[in-house]
């Protein structure tokens, strides 16, 4: 065991390397790399960009269609999502058509969709008024997130056309903020420059006023309620997604041709390029 250690962490010489490589393959290329590069006798003399063969789409999918996942552990998944983005009626009729009991009480998702609701129909001082209620120092605490509550509070002010009304909640609540840093400046200046436009569902800065703004501000908010709580504030599925990205980010860096997921949304694969 002694001398195992020794040939992987400080092999001595030439043949020392070689007798590792041999057994375990070239430690400082990765296991999965190696798998898809070829066979590990045919790379001692190569460049990693000389060994490195062109995986098929086809073959890519052969290799991910023979790994099995079960439906308990989707099932976990998907309930774990629910329960952790405070959707609570999907969530209760999962719990009947899978027979999968969640990890909390649903009723306790109660204060959270309450808050979530508000911010999906715009009301966003409602919204405020419950967090407070609920975890009155978390906004204090968390002045980013109650940046980005007031900036979605002067959003639909925007959306409502009331110029007069979003330049004075702008001026009194947000100015300040917009001195102590630049990245909060730069938000605030990109919601601003919407009163440009006449129609600014149209304007370069047109995303602010989808619904999938509110949505994200909703996440966010639920993420640190459910972290003062001490309990999971991302689910995850969302962490296997970033692991995902973050894995194909890794790829990419290392020039590597593999058949990419380019839409996770749909789980488009493209071959490679």
């Amino acid at each position: 065991m002694n001398e195992f250690i020794r040939l992987i962490s400080h092999p001595t010489s030439t043949s020392d390397q070689r007798h590792v490589w041999k057994h375990f393959g070239n430690p400082m290329i990765p296991r999965g790399i190696r798998e898809i590069g070829g066979a590990q006798g045919h790379m001692h003399k190569m460049s990693f960009a000389e060994k490195q063969e062109e995986v098929t789409k086809d073959d890519w999918m052969k290799k991910l269609n023979s790994h099995h996942i079960t439906r308990a552990d989707m099932n976990r998944l998907i309930m774990n999502y629910l329960v952790t983005e405070g959707f609570k009626e999907a969530a209760e009729k999962f719990k009947l058509e899978s027979g999968l009991q969640p990890s909390v009480e649903l009723n306790t998702l109660d204060e959270r969709i309450k808050i979530r609701e508000a911010i999906q129909m715009g009301r966003i001082q409602d919204a405020i008024s419950l967090v407070n209620d609920l975890h009155p120092e978390l906004l204090d605490n968390e002045r980013y997130l109650y940046f980005h509550l007031q900036q979605q509070h002067l959003i639909e002010l925007i959306r409502e056309r009331n110029v007069e009304g979003a330049l004075d909640f702008a001026r009194t609540h947000l100015a300040e903020k917009g001195e102590e840093s630049q990245e909060i400046l730069s938000e605030l200046e990109r919601t601003l420059a919407l009163l440009a436009f006449e129609e600014p569902e149209k304007s370069p800065f047109g995303e602010l006023l989808h619904p999938s703004q509110r949505q994200k501000v909703a996440s966010e908010l639920n993420a640190a309620i459910l972290q003062a709580e001490s309990r999971e504030s991302t689910p995850k599925l969302s962490q296997l997604l970033k692991l995902l990205m973050w894995i194909q980010d890794e790829l990419d860096k290392k020039k590597v041709k593999y058949p990419k997921m380019t839409d996770l949304a749909r789980g488009v694969i493209e071959d490679p390029k």
